[in-house]
């Protein structure tokens, strides 16, 4: 039998990389207040502020009794360019400004992991940043108001995706494709392994 894993997040690019990657999780969602805990970390770097999100995510379902007998991945990611952090849009106004200052640039998009073990009473956990470097093509203003006209950017981490409608106009990468997606699966083979679990062990395809 596998080891059965809960998703804690609505992603639904995470949960098609896991699906591609033979893992069939079980989402549920946590009812964190990102905002909330942004707030209080006006000290932290952008990737420290990925991995408390992450963390507070996964705790926060590890602690709810459907996920007992799990482990529980958490993810959060932001995009930070020339050190400010860029988050979900929210409004097509907000994106398309962004989109404006990222256009012909890069930025570092980093993504939060925070595993727990909530088969044990302690919950042991592990947890890590995956950050990539990504290079955006120098958008049109038509192009920018066409993908933003789409409304896909809104509710995405840095108002881009690599593996939709967004993806035209991501030149190149350096780092983990998947993390960019929203969850590295090579860092949560690693993480797993610290927590003393293989990968192959979460495969419910084979």
């Amino acid at each position: 039998m596998p080891v059965p894993l809960v998703l804690a997040s609505a992603s639904p690019a995470r949960l098609s990389t896991l699906r591609a990657a033979g893992i069939e999780p079980r989402v549920i969602v946590s009812d964190v207040d990102e905002d909330a805990i942004l707030a209080g970390l006006e000290d932290a770097s952008v990737s420290e502020a990925a991995l408390v999100l992450a963390r507070a995510k996964a705790e926060a379902v590890a602690a709810l009794t459907e996920a007992d007998g799990s482990l529980v991945i958490g993810c959060d990611s932001i995009l930070e360019v020339d050190g400010e952090a860029f988050g979900k849009p929210g409004t097509a106004d907000v994106a398309r400004e962004r989109w404006r200052r990222m256009r012909g640039r890069e930025g570092a998009l980093h993504t939060g992991h925070w595993l727990v073990d909530a088969r044990a009473a302690e919950r042991p956990a592990a947890g890590e940043t995956a950050s990539t470097t990504v290079r955006f093509a120098d958008l049109t203003d038509d192009e920018i108001d066409a993908y933003v006209a789409t409304r896909e950017p809104l509710a995405v981490a840095g108002g881009f995706t690599v593996d939709g409608l967004g993806g035209p106009f991501v030149e190149s990468i350096d780092g983990d494709y998947h993390a960019v997606v929203g969850l590295s699966l090579p860092l949560l083979r690693h993480l797993a392994a610290r927590l003393g679990v293989g990968v192959t062990e979460l495969w419910t395809r084979r």
